[in-house]
């Protein structure tokens, strides 16, 4: 239909025009602007598909290991403390240093131990003439009794002062060799090698010996290497432990020095190795755990008394397994994911089961096969079902030796 307008003259007629004129360049701008729209929105619908790097799961044979917070104890400590009481007058160790068994520590003035060790050796000798004169007396009863210018009952006597002067004699030797302990004991040694402590006691102070029952503390030594590692493993771990142990699967920790390896604060990779050395008697009933200790090797004495790790302990057998690296790991609310290059180069989300870390490759127990392509690099480019442009990642991502392997 074409519009019109009608032109009104003087005398009520009028004449109807047509409209075609003022239309005609409004249609044709309009076609354009559409035409326009049109050609934006398709360029907007079909953009490029997004480059990302795809791998393949690394099939290998490994093994778990499960990971327990531990803390390092020393395998032998003491308590350094005077045998003898009296005054410091030296100390003769740096606080803090590496000092080795029958080094001196300490000096005790042993002058009053000096003057009892005389006293004791006079003490001796007079004891050693008693027992000359008893030993003169009774061989001249035993000559006289013969005769019979003594009695009887006169050599017994003497026999008896003889027995007591021995006595006597050993009494005295007893009191020098205390005596000589004592003079010794004021010069403060180190029982073992290891790092001691700080000085508690400086020279001046009085320290009460072992024999009062409540002797001074002075110092402390603790051995460095090796060092104990304490954990406690749960009840459910334990159990599964000896199910395998039971299927013969895996050594029990009881019978073997199952091997462990121990990660320090602030490192991303185990550092020490050690052994299995103990596993308690049962089970700590307040949190239904078992306290187990591992021996390390600290060479380097880096580790100290005190300190926490996170300790890996092999926890089944070998087996065959897929690896991803951990970063193509998605979550989707409580389900872990990968995107998975299909064939036509469309992405899908798969949920997959996980397992540990194994040198910074993640296990995948279920969900993967062999000849996945998975979206190793770019994920936040990768929409489900649409097309990507994929690349394989290096080979290198793939080489990477199992910690667990066997």
């Amino acid at each position: 239909m074409i519009a019109a307008d009608t032109l009104v003259r003087p005398d009520g007629t009028g004449t109807t025009r047509s409209l075609n004129y003022r239309l005609t360049p409004l249609v044709l701008l309009a076609a354009f602007a559409l035409a326009g729209c049109e050609e934006k929105a398709q360029q907007a619908a079909a953009p490029p598909p997004a480059p990302v790097t795809v791998a393949q799961p690394v099939k290998r044979t490994v093994t778990d290991w499960d990971e327990f917070t531990g803390r390092f104890e020393a395998a032998e400590e003491v308590q350094v403390r005077p045998r003898v009481g009296g005054f410091v007058t030296s100390v003769e160790f740096q606080d803090g240093a590496i000092v080795h068994q029958g080094d001196l520590l300490y000096v005790i003035d042993s002058r009053p131990f000096e003057a009892a060790a005389e006293q004791a050796e006079g003490q001796l000798s007079d004891a050693r003439a008693k027992v000359e004169l008893a030993k003169r007396e009774l061989d001249r009863g035993l000559n006289l009794v013969q005769t019979n210018a003594v009695s009887e009952q006169v050599v017994d006597q003497r026999r008896q002062a003889l027995q007591a002067a021995h006595a006597a004699e050993m009494q005295a030797e007893g009191a020098l060799k205390a005596a000589r302990l004592n003079i010794e004991f004021t010069h403060v040694v180190a029982p073992l090698t290891g790092r001691v402590s700080r000085h508690l006691v400086s020279p001046g102070n009085l320290v009460q010996g072992s024999d009062t029952g409540t002797s001074t503390l002075l110092t402390s030594i603790v051995t460095l290497d090796p060092i104990y590692v304490y954990f406690d493993m749960d009840e459910a771990t334990f159990i599964k432990y000896s199910k395998l142990w039971f299927e013969g699967k895996r050594p029990s920790s009881r019978d073997t020095a199952n091997p462990v390896q121990v990660t320090l604060a602030g490192e991303t990779k185990p550092s020490h190795d050690g052994t299995i050395n103990f596993l308690d008697n049962r089970l700590d009933v307040s949190t239904a755990t078992l306290r187990s200790r591992a021996v390390i090797k600290n060479t380097d004495l880096s580790i100290l008394p005190g300190q926490f790790g996170r300790v890996r302990l092999i926890g089944s057998a070998p087996y065959e397994a897929l690896l991803i690296p951990d970063a193509a790991v998605a979550t989707d609310q409580s389900r872990k994911i990968v995107f998975v290059v299909k064939g036509d180069d469309t992405v899908e989300a798969r949920e997959v089961k996980l397992g540990p870390l194994d040198e910074g490759l993640r296990i995948i127990r279920e969900g993967l096969k062999a000849d996945d392509r998975v979206i190793v690099d770019g994920i936040q480019r990768a929409r489900v079902g649409a097309k990507v442009s994929p690349q394989m990642a290096k080979e290198t991502t793939k080489a990477a030796p199992a910690a667990g392997a066997k």
